[in-house]
């Protein structure tokens, strides 16, 4: 038996060359309205301006990999919308929706698990799954737009999973995403985050994508990176920050870096001060600092990790020494703190049977 075409993994230009083949052999209009209606979350059945032939052709040979919502809490705190979606093979990822002044934004998963071993992030316990199709990644955006009746105008790709370490199918959720005639989410609403795999990095900034970088930096130096993300082992803060001098040389997009504050480990004073140094010294070009924005995020507690979160005065005096030493830095406002927003948490829960 012939597996069924994966429809909504398929960009533009794929789609009209399967629709226009046989056994469809249809006009090139046909790929435009199918697309439009795929991206708007239809089934076959629903796409009314198709012949009822070709819809019960595609329905026969084609399979839409949009999830379904299995559970969503609701912050009473600030509306933020928690997902637990389940894909068509059973598996669960989380998205979560977060409302800003500057519109509405979905932070979505990139793998059913991660492989990464970061020691303070849920996502990873379990170890991967499975990388997500771009279809996958799509129908996040696409469930969460259906859900709420709102349009997502900006997408973060820092949920579960590591999106580099699924590389190709990412920069094809990236096109899908901003695809004429579907959501069409411009890329510089977008934002890629990634622990450091250097070459992908390399690899994105030659695709011309004008997203987003986020590096989750988190420590100072390697001694300190090393203990808490085994990636560093590969990839030193050396090559990681190298690689992004020559992102922005490159693209000239600006690299946002996370750094989790975790207490006792990478939140005291000096901490600060040598994370300051070592972004000046790498990132830098001909004795100028290159543009870049510290995002400070106060841990969120993972059972079982035996790290726990930095007090206030510890986020307020890094803060501070960022600031004093020319490092553009901000504390990330905690949304949906009522219902454990941080991804991985929810498909951990929901995994052991837990309310």
């Amino acid at each position: 038996m012939n597996e069924k075409t994966d429809i909504l993994r398929l960009l533009p230009d794929e789609l009209e060359a399967l629709i226009t083949s046989p056994p469809y052999s249809q006009p090139k209009f046909r790929a435009g309205q199918i697309f439009s209606w795929l991206h708007r979350g239809a089934g076959f059945d629903m796409m009314t301006n198709l012949p009822l032939a070709l819809r019960a052709a595609l329905a026969e040979s084609c399979v839409i990999k949009t999830p379904a919502v299995e559970r969503r809490l609701v912050s009473e705190t600030d509306g933020t919308i928690k997902y637990l979606l389940r894909l068509t093979d059973g598996n669960c990822v989380e998205a979560v929706y977060m409302k800003y002044e500057h519109g509405n934004t979905l932070c979505v998963s990139s793998q059913v698990g991660c492989r990464m071993g970061c020691r303070f992030c849920a996502s990873t316990k379990s170890g991967r799954v499975r990388d997500l199709a771009a279809s996958e990644m799509l129908g996040e955006v696409i469930a969460a737009e259906r859900d709420t009746g709102t349009r997502i105008s900006n997408v973060v790709m820092m949920g579960i999973g590591e999106p580099l370490d699924n590389y190709d199918e990412t920069v094809r959720f990236l096109r899908l995403l901003s695809a004429p005639g579907g959501l069409g989410i411009g890329l510089r609403h977008v934002s890629v985050s990634t622990c450091g795999i250097v070459p992908r990095i390399r690899d994105l900034a030659a695709t011309g994508l004008p997203v987003t970088l986020s590096i989750s930096l988190h420590a100072p130096d390697d001694k300190a990176r090393s203990a808490i993300m085994p990636v560093n082992n590969t990839y030193p803060v050396s090559e990681l920050l190298g690689a992004c001098r020559d992102w922005f040389l490159a693209t000239g997009r600006h690299i946002s870096f996370e750094y989790t504050l975790i207490s006792g480990k990478n939140d005291s004073p000096e901490d600060a001060r040598l994370l300051a140094s070592t972004l000046r010294r790498y990132m830098s070009d001909g004795g100028r600092t290159l543009p870049m924005h510290v995002n400070l995020i106060p841990l969120n507690d993972v059972e079982g990790t035996g790290l726990s979160r930095s007090s206030k005065d510890a986020v307020r005096r890094f803060s501070e020494t960022l600031t004093s030493l020319g490092i553009t830095a901000t504390v990330r406002r905690r949304l949906g703190p009522d219902i454990n927003a941080a991804c991985g948490q929810l498909r951990i829960s929901s995994a052991e049977g837990k309310s």
